[in-house]
């Protein structure tokens, strides 16, 4: 999914904006997060010293609003008629994060930095949230997964896709 995402944006909004701003914006969303921006960018033909500085600042900046403001959302939206939404919200988050209690440093870490379907820095934040973690201290094992994340998108990128489609 995130391949087809990806190659989607590179098609279209590459086609009517600069490279790097289509690939920050990509780095932004969830789901696609800096593994998406690396594919644009590598389809693109962005340079790999240009992108991946832009993937990386592109993937971390949502993650302090998330960590700030989710719980105070999640509380406020249990308290109108969508309280359904926060639940289901909460209960992905509970899911995401078995095992992860009495090591959530490296869990975290190793949780946003493998880059596998329903994984990445957003899920992470959320995972840091729901499980009540010092949100300082969850910062640094996600920002650390988000340079796992890039470095292996980096070699799939600009290595294997490179060749496969130039």
């Amino acid at each position: 999914m995130t391949n087809q995402l990806a190659t989607w944006f590179a098609n279209n909004l590459g086609q009517v904006m600069p490279a790097e701003l289509v690939i920050f914006l990509v780095s932004l969303f969830p789901i696609l997060e800096c593994r998406g921006g690396l594919i644009v960018a590598a389809l693109l033909g962005v340079k790999l010293w240009t992108a991946v500085p832009i993937c990386i600042i592109g993937n971390v900046l949502p993650v302090p609003f998330i960590l700030l403001l989710l719980g105070s959302f999640l509380k406020w939206l249990k308290k109108t008629r969508f309280h359904k939404i926060a639940d289901k919200i909460e209960e992905r988050g509970m899911k995401k994060s078995e095992g992860m209690k009495h090591g959530e440093f490296l869990g975290l870490l190793l949780f946003v930095g493998i880059p596998l379907p329903g994984t990445g820095a957003w899920t992470g934040s959320l995972i840091a949230t729901v499980l009540n973690m010092d949100r300082k201290k969850a910062i640094v094992p996600i920002f650390l997964g988000v340079l796992l994340a890039t470095v292996i998108m980096t070699v799939f990128s600009y290595a294997f896709l490179a060749n496969v489609v130039g």
